[in-house]
């Protein structure tokens, strides 16, 4: 059984073997890397500058302001921050097509990136530039940072602050929409309840035409009366009271049915006016899908290339993949000098 000193003495000597190694092949190791050296600076210089402009901001809570107005009871708070449902909806929008095809309209970003359309593939090498330098992700601390890369500082701020107002315009259109759809919805049902009201009230209207105003007062004094008229023997009396009586007892179901439907029906107009007004506030009032910490700036120092890290990087690299061929190398020969 090999003890852990053993261990450890092997180890040793493996690092030991590994340094000896590297300090035979030296030469080879610093040439590498002053070659590597070389080409990386000069790529990194070779490769475009770009300037990085940033967004940072919340996404609010998608309330009804038409809630906000006429409701007693609010669901949300319009200047409350949003919580990451919202975000990732906002976010969804920030990086859906409808953003990016009029982010690349609006700022002609095939003429600014040089890509011509009438080539074969032309818009998915367009997409893909795009979404090279145009991003938008969700931060630890809940906000959205829109960050844009670009070789003019000025069109890097730009299309970051005007991401802002796009979504904002998406959102508004989608809320706007699906208000409008349920204001179809709120005006019929209103105008419904106001013909079935204005036929109900026309009804009764010809029953007060027949002298019926509050058919159990009216009966309840034709019944005393007609009591009255029989006590004092009234009999010519009493006769046109039991008629009057009859007459009213005819119209007595029709009475009830109106008076019954009216009250309950004036309550639910209401009800309904008011889910109207709410749905016409909705569908026409334009809110922020956010709130914006901070607009974005013109850059005044490039964020991309980092040429020291290329150079780095690079380097490292190379002199790890010589160390890996060399070793490669030698182990070969040792084994063709074991043969031989």
């Amino acid at each position: 059984m090999i003890q852990p000193d053993e261990n450890r003495d092997s180890a040793k000597l493996d690092s030991s073997h590994l340094l000896l190694f590297v300090f035979s092949k030296l030469r080879i190791f610093i040439a590498v890397g002053l070659v590597t050296f070389i080409i990386s600076a000069g790529v990194s210089f070779i490769i475009e500058e770009k300037f990085e402009s940033t967004v940072i901001m919340f996404a609010t809570t998608q309330s009804s302001i038409g809630e906000e107005f006429f409701e007693e009871s609010k669901q949300g708070n319009l200047l409350a921050y949003g919580e990451t449902e919202d975000a990732e909806r906002l976010l969804q929008l920030l990086n859906s097509n409808k953003v990016r095809s009029q982010i690349i309209i609006n700022h002609k970003l095939d003429e600014h990136y040089e890509i011509d359309l009438k080539e074969s593939g032309a818009r998915t090498l367009l997409q893909k530039e795009y979404n090279s330098n145009v991003g938008a992700d969700l931060t630890r601390f809940g906000s959205i940072k829109i960050h844009v890369l670009d070789k003019d500082p000025n069109v890097a701020r730009d299309i970051a602050n005007d991401l802002v107002f796009l979504v904002d315009s998406l959102a508004n259109a989608l809320r706007n929409d699906r208000a409008k759809n349920a204001l179809k919805l709120a005006k019929a049902s209103y105008n419904q309840a106001i013909q079935e009201i204005e036929a109900a009230e026309n009804d009764l209207g010809e029953l007060h035409s027949f002298g019926i105003y509050d058919f159990e007062a009216q009966v309840e004094g034709l019944t005393a009366e007609y009591g009255r008229a029989v006590a004092d023997n009234n009999m010519r009396g009493a006769l046109i009271l039991k008629d009057d009586l009859e007459q009213i007892s005819k119209l007595a179901n029709k009475y009830n049915k109106l008076t019954n439907f009216l009250e309950p029906a004036y309550e639910q107009l209401a009800t309904l006016k008011k889910r109207f007004d709410l749905m016409k506030v909705d569908s026409s009032t334009q809110l922020p899908s956010s709130l914006v910490i901070d607009f974005a700036e013109a850059a005044d120092k490039k964020s991309y290339p980092v040429r020291w890290l290329i150079v780095v990087v690079s380097v490292m690299s190379a002199l790890a993949l010589a160390l890996i061929l060399l070793l490669i190398a030698d182990s070969i020969q040792a084994a063709e000098t074991q043969r031989k």
